[in-house]
């Protein structure tokens, strides 16, 4: 049997925002991420040498980013990618986990803050996430990294981000050594409304509501994204709908298991499998959605990040 719901999260997931969809708009779920990611200003973040906001290359000029690292010698490179439904997040809701990456995994990270809809649909965000990994690889001796060990990293709408990323590097020749996929967004056909589409994935209906992200919001935000419903079945935004997994970058793939998106994640992690991919998988049973960011209260959620950041590490270490 599963482990049941984590008591500390059972408690916080009240507290949390972006649960409404008949009244969230893009402004206001994005000032209530922030808003969450200032309530923790008194705790101070994990302690990272270097922390330097810069600019990558986007798909349609310059985007924000910000560089972390610690030390000065030559350290893989990840390029990280946000979460909050394409729609919200930024450099700021997401700097503890970009800290986080850097301590365990020794990597310089580098944030991207990519376009977001509905001022930019898709495929903005994945041509801005391509492009910005694209330009990081031909800089990586002035952010002193190494050509063997790139890889990409992203939360949710930034683990799906991550996940046709790699894809994209692939067909393009780009090497990298691994992809770090926490609970990913990974078939977006059917905006999360068909029930067909659904079905296929029974932690949609098991998860529907009640455990922070629901089902309604991921409709809500896939409805954003997507400015056409035919899009959902187009790899850069569904990359389980991919025509070949084959020759992609070895993966650490996790899910929580009280969350809409745990069956889709899981069955990307299988198909990577079967594809060839090395693939590490964590179930993240007794956690949800938005785990990696709820370590500070929760043993349970830094342990299960801990593990996957872990597997991370040992393919960066490796490189290609």
């Amino acid at each position: 049997m599963p482990l049941p719901l984590d008591p500390v999260i059972e408690k916080i997931i009240p507290l949390l925002p972006l649960r409404d969809p008949a009244t969230m708009t893009p402004q206001s779920a994005r000032d209530s991420l922030r808003a969450l990611a200032d309530a923790r200003a008194a705790v101070p973040p994990p302690p990272v040498e270097v922390v330097r906001d810069i600019e990558v290359q986007g798909g349609a000029g310059k985007l924000a980013a910000r560089l972390y690292r610690n030390g000065s010698g030559k350290a893989p490179t990840v390029i990280f990618f946000h979460g909050g439904g394409w729609v919200a997040g930024d450099l700021v809701t997401h700097d503890r986990q970009a800290r986080n990456l850097v301590i365990e995994t020794g990597a310089v990270v580098i944030s991207v803050d990519y376009r977001r809809p509905p001022e930019t649909r898709f495929p903005g965000a994945f041509e801005d996430a391509f492009a910005a990994t694209r330009d990081v690889v031909a800089r990586l001796d002035e952010f002193g990294g190494d050509p063997s060990r790139v890889g990409v990293a992203g939360d949710s709408a930034g683990g799906n981000l991550a996940a046709t990323t790699a894809l994209a590097c692939r067909d393009a020749g780009i090497k990298l050594a691994g992809q770090l996929l926490v609970y990913p967004v990974t078939d977006v056909v059917g905006n999360f409304a068909d029930a067909a589409e659904n079905a296929k994935f029974p932690s949609r209906a098991e998860n529907a509501e009640g455990y922070f992200l629901s089902r309604a919001v991921m409709e809500w935000f896939s409805g954003h994204y997507l400015a056409d419903k035919a899009d959902g079945t187009d790899w850069r935004v569904s990359p389980l709908r991919a025509k070949s997994l084959a020759g992609l970058a070895p993966a650490v793939v996790t899910t929580a298991w009280f969350d809409p998106l745990r069956d889709e994640g899981h069955a990307y992690a299988k198909a990577l499998q079967a594809a060839g991919v090395q693939v590490a998988y964590h179930s993240g049973e007794g956690l949800i959605h938005g785990y990696f960011g709820l370590g500070d209260a929760s043993d349970a959620a830094r342990a299960e990040a801990q593990r996957a950041r872990a597997d991370f590490k040992v393919l960066l270490e490796r490189g290609v």
